[in-house]
């Protein structure tokens, strides 16, 4: 992998991932458009360089995790709450992804299912914006009031984004707002979920792909994408919680079910590989 092909694969991973787009699919269609094969290693490169972008939500939410950390050793309630809300969440995605992470790459880690998944939330995404006027989007329940069998809901709605193209953020967003949280709680709570889901997939992918990881690619490839990811996805978290806020996830519906249509064309064209 060249140094350039790196960067351009950190700012994907950085830029997208805490959009509700799915940064695995645009990875995905940016390993095939740069030529990249879609080997064990290319996913798990994919995984690793998510670290980037954990870290940089950390130091953005550095102060809710300190509470969670206060709240495990018993010094923070309202900390221990979230922390455990958290780990609930957490749970199910965890205990599917290690079950069956061998058959998702082997059946779902191409175009075709990424394009699928793409349409099919992008095409959900603008009927519930149709359904649910602009006004509502400041009502609803905050981070506190969540409790664990709520959580419980929202890490079940996680386990769909194991399908590459679903989008993790979009599923425990979309989980949020129908437990009842007001949607910048369940943003910050897809983040905050996101900060344990993407350590733990990291690792996961590190420990058991590393050596030919860095065989393959090389630490140099590997700091680019961590480093890049990082700068971009600050960038990204930045702005889209106040966009949110103020526009809702419209333009993302439009985003993917555009991108699926043109993507669909590409692969019908033989212009990219599945």
């Amino acid at each position: 992998m060249e140094w350039w092909q790196a960067l351009i694969l950190g700012l994907v991973e950085g830029l997208t991932e805490y959009l509700p787009v799915s940064s695995t699919g645009h990875l995905i269609l940016a390993e095939r458009a740069l030529g990249l094969d879609a080997s064990a290693s290319a996913h798990a490169f994919a995984i690793c360089i998510q670290a980037g972008a954990v870290v940089a939500v950390l130091g953005l939410y550095a102060a809710r995790v300190r509470a969670m950390l206060r709240g495990l050793v018993g010094a923070d309630g309202r900390g221990l709450r979230l922390a455990l809300c958290v780990l609930t969440a957490f749970a199910p995605a965890a205990v599917l992804g290690v079950l069956f992470d061998d058959k998702i790459e082997q059946h779902l880690f191409g175009l075709w299912p990424v394009v699928a998944a793409w349409f099919v939330g992008g095409a959900a995404i603008l009927v519930v914006a149709r359904l649910r006027p602009a006004r509502e989007r400041g009502a609803g329940a905050e981070l506190d009031d969540l409790n664990w069998r709520l959580a419980l809901v929202i890490g079940l709605c996680q386990c769909l984004a194991l399908w590459p193209g679903t989008s993790r953020s979009l599923a425990t967003i979309v989980g949020g707002v129908l437990v009842g949280l007001r949607l910048g709680a369940a943003v910050e709570f897809s983040f905050l979920l996101g900060l344990l889901t993407l350590s733990a997939a990291t690792g996961y992918k590190g420990l058991s792909h590393g050596a030919e990881l860095v065989s393959d690619y090389g630490w140099g490839a590997l700091g680019i994408g961590f480093a890049t990811a990082f700068v971009s996805a600050w960038a990204s978290v930045r702005w889209m919680v106040g966009y949110l806020e103020r526009r809702g996830l419209e333009l993302f519906g439009y985003w993917r079910v555009g991108l699926a249509a043109v993507v669909a064309v590409l692969l019908a064209l033989d212009v990219l590989q599945p």
